[in-house]
């Protein structure tokens, strides 16, 4: 093991799916995964079919000490994500968090004050752009003048509620934030990467229970509009993806710039090419189409390097924390509409 490029991490909380991907990028970029903890039996025998040469450990406190531990991820239950980056920071570790990092403003806040204390990197894997193929090609894109100047970003992010069977904290909004600090995150990250913005603000937020009466806190469908300097995002997030599509969500991101307009369809192309990871790009030129299935993720080795070189290669921590601080502003701004509401 001591020849590969990496170092050991470890897992801490497997409750989304979402920790197969974070485990097999840093796995990609030659670290191996050391131990995981998890009080699920479930979920815990599925990561160890997985990843069988991790070691299942009885208490979280096994990897906090580990001292050949660099990193650990984490994919817990919404709200229980922050606190444990927490307890991983202070005691020298590096985090990576699957999305939302935070479930709340004070858990954010509690979340930059502990990073700028300790010097650990605090990494969020918004993975509708980091380890999103197409996403990556239009970045490069954009980066290259492909569009010119961008001017307005529109987000789409439909997800099936029925894609497996969802544990109760799914439908609590204690327990994951609301729509809009959950999957509107992703969004929020896009904007400010394709607009290049330092500083953003969100000026308009709704949130709404259109079709789950049965659970009144819960969040079905979101939307908010974020400007910066430069540019505006317009972002929609909801659990309306129905059985026909053959996979979970048709997401969308349209970058419109000066110059030319991209336009992603990242999982599926109901036009009927097969596969996702499609690009559109129209320009003076014309419209072409541009097959992204090979375009190269390096989300996992650039934080590697910067986990060896305190370097912030993958995202800047400004960048990290204010897509985050934009989802969780909006959320608590956000105008409740549609008829279930919860009492009171």
């Amino acid at each position: 093991m001591s020849t590969q490029p990496g170092f050991a991490f470890a897992t801490i909380g497997i409750n989304h799916g979402h920790i197969y991907e974070q485990t097999r990028v840093m796995i990609d970029a030659g670290c191996w995964l050391k131990s995981f903890y998890a009080p699920e039996d479930d979920l815990a025998a599925a990561y160890t079919k997985a990843f069988p040469d991790a070691k299942r450990v009885t208490d979280e406190r096994a990897i906090l000490e580990d001292l050949e531990v660099r990193l650990v991820l984490g994919a817990g239950i919404l709200c229980e994500r922050a606190p444990m980056a927490v307890r991983a920071m202070r005691h020298g570790k590096d985090v990576m968090l699957d999305k939302p990092g935070a479930t709340s403003l004070e858990q954010l806040a509690e979340l930059r004050d502990v990073q700028a204390e300790t010097g650990r990197i605090l990494s969020i894997l918004y993975s509708e752009h980091y380890t999103q193929r197409a996403t990556i090609a239009a970045g490069e894109l954009v980066k290259a003048g492909a569009i010119g100047q961008v001017m307005q970003t529109t987000g789409l992010g439909p997800h099936r509620e029925g894609n497996y069977a969802r544990p109760d904290w799914f439908y609590d909004r204690d327990k994951t934030g609301g729509i809009l600090c959950d999957i509107g995150s992703h969004q929020a990250e896009q904007f400010l990467f394709f607009a290049g913005a330092n500083a953003a603000e969100v000026v308009s937020a709704q949130v709404a229970n259109f079709d789950h009466p049965d659970h009144p806190t819960f969040e079905d469908f979101g939307q908010m509009l974020i400007v910066s300097d430069n540019a505006t995002g317009f972002v929609r997030v909801d659990w309306f993806t129905q059985d026909g599509l053959p996979v979970w969500g048709d997401g969308r991101l349209i970058v419109l710039g000066t110059e030319g307009t991209i336009e992603l369809r990242k999982y599926i192309d109901i036009a009927g090419r097969p596969h996702g990871d499609h690009l559109f790009l129209v320009d003076g030129d014309g419209v072409r189409h541009i097959d992204c299935s090979t375009t190269e993720i390096t989300y996992g080795r650039q934080l590697r390097d910067g986990v060896l070189n305190r370097t912030e290669t993958a995202m800047t921590q400004a960048h990290c924390f204010l897509a985050t601080e934009l989802a969780l502003k909006a959320q608590a701004m956000a105008t409740r509409i549609g008829g279930n509401r919860p009492a009171g």
